[in-house]
């Protein structure tokens, strides 16, 4: 991923991304049955929750629109099933839900997509006149992708904040096995590259959201 950098007093500044004033951040199954390192394995980028915190806070602060999404999977004795323990939010989401400025929603789903939920999440960014999003969450090989690749099919502009998600390893077909790490640098590749979406940094979102008073 590359980055513009701007020198400040010998410190590496990332310079910010145009952040819209009513652009959605789209928080994707942030669950704690994510947190059940026996099901799905090793993860990556342990700051992930940090930087979600910090972009949920500047959302709310500045009255822009929240959707929360919560993945209630079908499949028999996910940690994410309905009425499991790991289908809750975790911490870093549910002690923030209700507590912004502007709108909320929250959308349910038992595929990848958050655009496949209930309710319409198109429907509702197109009625409130949203053209920009911001995904964060989990997975970010998966969900995160997944609803990515398809908001840029319908046409909105998204911003893809490498550092505000996690993945886990993973084996696929023929024998290969990738590493999270390997498995969020394709991701980003072939976001960016495919131009799905713009992958960026949690810090060049928030210096584009700007403080409040900047978007008023």
């Amino acid at each position: 991923m590359e980055i513009t950098e701007n020198k400040t007093e010998d410190k590496t500044v990332e310079a910010g991304v145009p952040v819209e004033a009513n652009a959605a951040l789209v928080v994707v199954d942030v669950q704690k049955g994510f947190d059940d390192a026996e099901f799905w394995g090793r993860r990556d980028n342990p700051a992930a929750e940090e930087n979600m915190a910090a972009l949920i806070e500047r959302w709310q602060e500045t009255g822009r629109p929240v959707v929360f999404v919560r993945h209630d999977s079908a499949k028999a004795g996910s940690p994410l099933a309905p009425g499991a323990e790991g289908n809750a939010f975790k911490d870093v989401v549910e002690a923030r839900r209700g507590k912004g400025a502007g709108p909320e929603l929250l959308v349910t789903k038992s595929v990848n997509s958050a655009f496949y939920g209930e309710p319409d999440l198109d429907a509702w960014l197109q009625g409130a006149g949203i053209g920009q999003l911001v995904i964060v969450g989990i997975q970010t090989n998966m969900c995160n992708e997944t609803t990515a690749r398809m908001g840029g099919n319908l046409g909105y502009d998204v911003l893809f904040p490498l550092d505000a998600m996690h993945t886990f390893d993973l084996a696929g077909p023929f024998g290969w096995t990738l590493t999270a790490e390997e498995l969020t640098r394709a991701t980003a590749v072939s976001l960016h590259g495919g131009a799905f979406a713009r992958v960026v940094t949690t810090e060049q979102v928030l210096a584009g959201a700007g403080p409040l008073a900047s978007v008023a």
